[in-house]
């Protein structure tokens, strides 16, 4: 008996110590919006392409991009000191956006801009992270206005990430 109790309890705590990866998803939907909070800077949330997950501006890593209003269009930035934005296209229904969003698999990019701006719904944006990754964007739905005397965005997308660095994305 003595025996069998010191085998058990080492594959025991082996198996207790042994950590699952976490596996980080490539794709999804989320939403995202300026609201800004306080602590010593003021800042807002965004989302991280790597990690897929909403983050604040204040942490490290910061997210990849953020929702902003002019008061008259919504934009994404991002603060990777690159132009980062490639608008993909514009389609008349949700329908044909979702359509050419999982039938885009592989994009030749000419030129880049700052900022992808307006960004509106059934458009599909490419974005590029400063360390050479690439995410694929469907825009689903925006909200504008004004809260608390500012400008108000918040945009619902879907998205997926390239973590190899190409420019292929899986089709649907």
């Amino acid at each position: 008996m003595r025996n069998i109790f010191l085998i058990l309890l080492p594959l025991l705590l082996i198996q207790l110590s042994c950590k699952k990866q976490e596996i980080i998803p490539v794709s999804g939907t989320v939403t995202i919006d300026n609201t800004t909070g306080f602590s010593q800077t003021y800042y807002v949330y965004g989302f991280l392409f790597s990690r897929a997950e909403i983050v604040s501006t204040l942490d490290n890593p910061p997210p990849d991009i953020t929702i902003d209003s002019d008061g008259t269009n919504l934009f994404f930035q991002t603060d990777n000191f690159k132009d980062s934005f490639y608008k993909f296209g514009e389609f008349d229904s949700a329908d044909s956006a979702e359509e050419a969003f999982n039938n885009l698999t592989t994009v030749s990019v000419t030129q880049w801009v700052g900022l992808a701006s307006p960004v509106e719904p059934d458009q599909i944006w490419l974005y590029r992270s400063g360390s050479e990754h690439y995410a694929k964007i469907r825009i689903i739905a925006t909200v504008s206005g004004e809260i608390d005397n500012r400008d108000y965005a918040k945009c619902t997308f879907e998205w997926a990430y390239q973590p190899d660095g190409s420019l292929t994305f899986p089709g649907k």
